[in-house]
């Protein structure tokens, strides 16, 4: 048990886009919400470049009449609540940065296969920001929040993203600088956040959970994705630290996604995965300790609890 009480336990979250934090760690956020924890989400774009999964809301793209970003406020705002949340940003303020967009990385690319940067990227692209400015931005929310814990994505951004990769950098810096006393002191006071953790995927559990539903007749589940050669999202068990069990609130992390209708379908395998391989799939989320110290563990040598040992 954490020593810590509930209410003193407070959680920073970095993402990059409204969607992101649901996917990654929606069941998390909801447990600790309920547990009495602060819990504190910075999303660092409007995902204005999203791709749209609702026909009639087409006309929000970026390159036909624009609006998805104020519609994925919208979103993200009844998925905040939906898990309790009530503390959640935008970096710098609503519009401060704008979705860079992607593309897939071709044949013969080092990163065949993963996400890497658009030919062109929209003006104030996130991917593109000065990055003491927007650490500065976040700098201040650490200081006035004073997380004992943050969770970010790694340096690859999980899938190559760039505003992944970007808010991984931005993350790291900013919770570097909020630690040293004469830095920005018009920013507040210098806090130092005691453990940061990159999200994970279990590789096992991917694997696992893609057999299973195609050994129960669904060959189209996860189309193109090898259950022997995974993306780079899912890391395999032996690097993980911390397995958060949140099963409880997998109905809260669910109706969350559901919120996010324009980036992700409930036909889709996200939600096959959990309606057929069981709550376990999504309920329980994964984390590496970048920073800090490896609190009390389990049988299984992780973690059951962000603030362990805090």
């Amino acid at each position: 048990m954490p020593s810590l009480d509930p209410a003193e336990r407070r959680l920073l979250l970095v993402h990059a886009h409204p969607d992101d934090e649901t996917i990654g760690q929606g069941a998390s956020m909801a447990r600790y919400v309920a547990e009495g924890a602060g819990v504190t989400l910075v999303t660092c774009t409007g995902g204005e470049l999203g791709e749209i999964l609702v026909p009639e809301l087409e006309h929000l793209a970026y390159e036909r009449d624009g609006g998805l970003a104020e519609h994925r406020r919208g979103e993200l705002d009844a998925a905040m609540t939906e898990l309790g949340v009530t503390d959640h940003r935008y970096l710098g303020g609503f519009g401060t940065y704008s979705d860079s967009g992607m593309q897939w990385a071709p044949e013969g690319h080092p990163h065949h296969g993963s996400a890497i940067p658009a030919d062109e990227a929209p003006e104030r692209a996130f991917w593109e920001a000065d990055l003491t400015e927007a650490a500065d931005h976040l700098v201040a929310v650490i200081r006035e929040v004073r997380p004992q814990v943050l969770v970010t994505y790694d340096q690859f951004g999980g899938y190559g993203h760039p505003d992944h990769i970007q808010a991984h950098r931005v993350a790291t810096y900013a919770a570097a600088l909020a630690a040293v006393p004469s830095y920005r002191p018009d920013l507040g006071e210098p806090w130092d956040i005691a453990k940061i953790y990159w999200s994970a995927m279990s590789a096992s559990r991917m694997r696992d959970g893609i057999r299973r539903l195609r050994e129960a007749g669904d060959d189209n589940a996860f189309e193109g994705f090898d259950p022997d050669r995974l993306p780079p999202m899912a890391v395999e068990d032996d690097v993980l630290s911390a397995r958060v069990e949140a099963t409880a609130y997998v109905g809260k992390k669910m109706d969350a996604m559901r919120a996010h209708a324009t980036q992700i379908s409930v036909d889709g395998p996200f939600f096959a995965l959990s309606n057929n391989v069981g709550d376990e799939v999504w309920g329980v989320e994964f984390f590496r300790l970048a920073k800090g110290v490896l609190g009390p563990v389990g049988g299984d040598g992780l973690e059951s609890d962000l603030f362990a040992g805090l």
